[in-house]
């Protein structure tokens, strides 16, 4: 049985923020954190809280102040607990060599080992802020910048990082170029620029996370042009990089974006929606595609690489849901959902010889409402709902909301466990599909994002 994609994963805390420092707790979580590591048999355990002192012993009762100094202390195996509070920072860690250089708020640059990451975790119950909004810096910003490998960042909201001048692009939320390195149940939002980037570095895990809200007002190339919820561009040679149980809404531009990337990437059990539009209104920004998979500039360059989308929802873009944005070999769209996209489904792509052609291998997906597809000719589209000739109409779903879908999510930090889109009891979409190689229930798989349960 392929599980319900509308699982859902925890909010970053159940803590509230009154005023610095002060909280509101879940007794019962801070009850089973206080022995709980996470790497029992290789590591320590120490503390970092809003109004700690670095010079402090790091335990729970005499925090320190600062992720740098965590850093510093912290090896492989080691746990880092971040006690809930606001984290400001108004300045980089170095200047700005000029007004289109790069500086970091927190470097991340010691590795862990594989079995032994570094893990800078949320306290279980609360939720640690980090808010960049009021750096001055007047270059390029990269709110958390992680150049080593074999590190855990989890349960940490990640918001305000600026763009102080307009000579740049954008500025970043996360930037990735270590490897190994596992982001999970962060809340990113607010960024002048995308909320996480994997620049480089292999085997990287973005689990169960959120990146929404993020708009470039100042960008170099127009107003909302780069600020998309992830991104992932990774060179040759670095493999098995996987977004898993995330959700992009309300960026500027686009949801996921995998331009450029000569490396695999795989997405899967996630959603995007309302992209393309300044974030709370309904105008125009930037693209506005769901997911962007893949392309290389608009033009044929050898060593594309194939990347794969299954699982997934999308809609309300304001252009493609999914998207193969000039790609240069077919992609795997298995098992998706697109609803109410302008199309939901665009295959572009391009031939050996410059020429635009349909690129892409189809199974499983549904397209409804909307424009349903684009560019199919040249595709590889077989056992989708526009192949099958379904007649697909509301009652086919248990429910077509498009409101809702940004609630909690469940306790372990999967997706919210919602009704919307999953097909209806009696709906022609169950069991209408073939085996892709994914679990299922039944005789055959079920058509798009959720396998009726």
């Amino acid at each position: 049985m392929r599980p319900s994609r509308g699982a859902a994963r925890v909010l970053l805390g159940s803590a509230v923020l009154v005023s610095a420092g002060a909280l509101v707790v879940d007794s019962a979580a801070v009850s089973s954190a206080a022995s709980h590591n996470p790497h029992p048999d290789s590591g320590a355990v120490y503390y970092v809280a809003p109004g700690g002192s670095d010079g402090a012993a790091g335990t729970r009762s005499a925090p320190w102040a600062s992720f740098a100094h965590a850093q510093e202390v912290a090896q492989p195996g080691d746990t880092v607990y971040f006690r809930g509070g606001t984290y400001t920072y108004t300045q980089a860690n170095t200047s700005c060599a000029s007004q289109t250089a790069r500086v970091d708020a927190v470097t991340l640059n010691k590795s862990g080992t594989s079995g032994s990451p570094i893990s800078y975790w949320a306290f279980p119950g609360e939720k640690p802020v980090f808010d960049f909004s009021h750096m001055t810096d007047d270059c390029r910003i990269k709110g958390f910048d992680v150049t080593g490998s074999w590190i855990h960042l989890k349960g940490l909201e990640i918001t305000g990082v600026p763009q102080n001048n307009t000579l740049n692009h954008e500025s970043w939320g996360v930037w990735n170029s270590g490897s190994d390195n596992t982001y999970e149940q962060l809340d990113i939002h607010d960024i002048m620029g995308p909320g996480l980037f994997l620049n480089t570095g292999g085997g990287n895990l973005v689990l169960n996370s959120d990146s929404h809200d993020n708009y470039d007002p100042n960008s170099s190339s127009g107003p909302g042009t780069n600020a998309d919820g992830f991104g992932a561009h990774i060179p040759a040679n670095n493999p098995g990089n996987v977004f898993r149980g995330d959700r992009s809404w309300n960026n500027s531009d686009d949801g996921f974006d995998l331009i450029n990337a000569l490396s695999s990437v795989t997405i899967e059990q996630s959603w995007t929606w309302s992209n393309g539009y300044v974030p709370g209104t309904r105008t125009s920004a930037g693209d506005g595609n769901g997911f962007k998979a893949g392309g290389y500039g608009g033009t044929y360059v050898a060593g594309g690489v194939k990347h794969t989308v299954r699982d997934c929802v999308a809609f309300g873009n304001k252009a493609s849901g999914f998207y193969a944005n000039h790609h240069t070999v077919a992609d795997d769209f298995f098992n998706d959902t697109g609803y109410d996209n302008h199309p939901d489904f665009n295959m572009l792509g391009v031939a050996h010889d410059g020429t635009a052609t349909g690129l892409g291998t189809l199974r499983n997906d549904i397209a409804y409402k909307g424009t349903l597809t684009s560019n199919m000719t040249g595709t590889d589209s077989a056992d989708n709902s526009w192949d099958l000739g379904i007649a697909l109409a509301d009652t086919q779903f248990q429910s077509v909301s498009t409101s809702g879908w940004d609630v909690k999510r469940q306790p372990d930090g999967s997706l919210p466990n919602v009704p919307y889109l999953h097909p209806a009891a009696t709906s022609d979409l169950i069991d209408a599909g073939t085996d892709v190689g994914l679990p299922y229930k039944g005789k055959a798989p079920d058509l798009g994002a959720f396998e009726i349960s």
